[in-house]
């Protein structure tokens, strides 16, 4: 028996030996468009704007690259309470965006193209909710000031039409 053991046992340390050496994968370039290119450019960590336009200590999102470049991964209020992620990947010739709201939904938004500095993304349906009566985040403009400045209006929805106090503008800085 424990003969059986010792040599399942160096089978397995073997096999992690051939499992474990760095082996390069050759993978496949991910779709991208304009719109997926200038929202990979803001990955880093984003802090709320003061009055002044100066960066404070309150962090609203952390962006990064995921799924080999594939898709960005944004991190809204992290470690808070209210904690959301909205996901940007490119289908066909648009960029969608899908958010995991605090609400329990999942609106789904595309944006067809860059139009100067700004991104404008507009409801495309969801999981989880009704846009008829369910209140959600319905569309967003993404404004890019320059490469460590950032406008967000929100629109959000309510009842089937613009929810008042949800999804207002927001002025963040990049963390240095």
């Amino acid at each position: 028996m424990s003969r059986q053991f010792l040599i399942w046992g160096l089978l397995l340390v073997l096999a992690s030996f051939t499992y474990g050496e760095d082996k390069k994968v050759q993978l496949p370039t991910p779709p991208s468009n304009a719109v997926l290119d200038k929202m990979k450019t803001l990955v880093g960590t984003w802090v709320e704007a003061d009055k002044e336009g100066k960066p404070t200590d309150k962090v609203f999102s952390v962006i990064k690259l995921t799924a080999g470049g594939s898709a960005v991964h944004e991190t809204l209020f992290p470690g808070q309470d209210h904690e959301m992620v909205s996901v940007y990947t490119v289908d066909g010739t648009d960029t969608v965006m899908t958010h995991y709201c605090v609400l329990g939904n999942q609106p789904r938004m595309k944006a067809p193209k860059l139009t100067g500095n700004q991104i404008k993304f507009e409801f495309a349906g969801g999981l989880n909710l009704d846009p008829k009566k369910d209140k959600h985040m319905h569309a967003a403009t993404l404004t890019i000031v320059d490469p460590d400045h950032i406008e967000i209006e929100g629109t959000g929805w309510e009842n089937g039409g613009p929810a008042k106090e949800m999804c207002n503008g927001t002025k963040l800085v990049r963390k240095k």
